[in-house]
C-alpha cells in the first residue's frame, strides 16, 4: 500500500471520528476495538480503572485504544511526556495530574478534527499543562531530547515505517527517558485479503506485525530494557461487523463463519511495552 494513501485514509477516518463525537454520534467506524461496546466499557476491558475513565473528559475517550499505555509508566511531577497520536486526548489527560502543574504533556496528532476536539478537551477541563500540535509520528516536529515519556496507544500498527515512529521516540527522549506503548501485534499472519486491505489497515488489523519484529524496532532505535508488560488476545471478531470489510470479504468470496471469525481473532494480540533510553 501506498504510504500517503494510508495516512490520508487514516486521516479522513478518525477526522470523521473526532466529528461525530463533537456532535454526539458515533459512526459505524471500525478502529482497533470492538465497536459495539460503550467507549467506558471498553475502556474497562483494556486496562482502564473507573476512576480513570471518570476523571477525564468524557468527549476525549474515542474507544479507539487497545490497553493504558500510562498504567505502565513510573511517570512523575516535572516529567515531560509525549503522546503519540494522542486524538482527541484520553490518555494526555490521564497524565495531565501525575506530571503536576510543573511538568507538561504534549499530544501529537495529524488530523485537524482530532487536534480541535482534543483542544476542545483541555479547554473544558482546565488542562494547563497539556498542548496538542500537529505532526507525524514519524517526523516529530520536536527538539532532541526534550520528553522525559514517550507514550502511544493503538496507534503505531497504523504506521507503514514503524521503525522511523521508534526512531523518532527516541531520539526526542532524554537521556534515562522511558518508552510505554500499547499496540496489536501479529500471533500468526493474516489472510490476503484482510494484509492487503486499507480498510482493514485503518482497523488496525493490515498494518500489524510480527512480535519478535515489532520488538526488533524499538531495539534497533536504540532502546534498551525492552520488555513485553502485558500481552493477551484481542478480540477481533465484531470487526467483520464493519460493511467495508465484510464488502472486502465478499468481493474476494471468503466467507466469514464463526470458527473462521475466531481463527482469525486468534491470529492477533495486544501488547503492552516498555523500554528505556540509556
Amino acid at each position: 500500500m501506498n504510504t500517503g494513501s494510508v495516512k490520508k485514509a487514516v486521516i479522513d477516518t478518525y477526522g470523521k471520528l473526532a466529528k461525530s463525537k463533537q456532535h454526539a454520534i458515533l459512526p459505524k467506524i471500525s478502529t482497533c476495538c470492538k465497536s459495539s461496546d460503550t467507549p467506558q466499557q471498553l475502556g474497562e476491558e483494556i486496562g482502564y480503572s473507573m476512576e480513570e475513565l471518570n476523571s477525564a473528559p468524557e468527549a476525549s475517550n474515542l474507544g479507539v485504544g487497545c490497553g493504558n499505555p500510562s498504567a505502565l509508566s513510573k511517570i512523575q511531577t516535572g516529567d515531560t511526556v509525549i503522546d503519540l497520536g494522542s486524538g482527541a486526548g484520553f490518555d494526555a489527560f490521564l497524565v495531565s495530574p501525575i506530571v503536576g502543574k510543573s511538568g507538561l504533556v504534549i499530544g501529537v496528532d495529524l488530523s485537524d478534527e482530532m487536534l480541535s476536539l482534543a483542544t476542545s478537551n483541555a479547554k473544558k477541563g482546565n488542562y494547563s499543562n497539556v498542548k496538542f500540535i500537529k505532526g507525524d509520528i514519524e517526523e516529530l516536529p520536536l527538539d532532541d531530547q526534550v520528553a522525559d515519556y514517550t507514550i502511544s496507544n493503538c496507534v503505531i500498527n497504523l504506521s507503514l515505517n514503524k521503525q522511523k515512529v521508534f526512531n523518532e521516540a527516541f531520539r526526542v527522549l532524554k537521556s534515562g527517558g522511558g518508552l510505554l506503548v500499547s499496540d496489536i501485534v501479529l500471533e500468526k499472519e493474516l489472510p490476503d485479503f484482510l494484509h492487503n486491505s486499507l480498510t482493514g489497515h485503518i482497523a488496525c488489523i493490515s498494518g500489524t506485525e510480527k512480535l519478535n519484529h515489532y520488538l526488533q524496532y524499538v531495539e534497533d532505535a536504540g532502546f534498551s530494557n525492552v520488555q513485553v508488560v502485558d500481552k493477551k488476545i484481542f478480540p477481533l471478531e465484531l470487526v467483520f461487523t464493519d460493511p467495508q470489510v465484510a464488502k472486502i470479504a465478499t468481493e474476494l468470496n471468503f466467507t466469514l463463519d464463526s470458527a473462521e471469525a475466531q481463527d482469525i481473532a486468534s491470529r492477533i494480540s495486544s501488547i503492552s511495552i516498555s523500554a528505556d533510553k540509556q
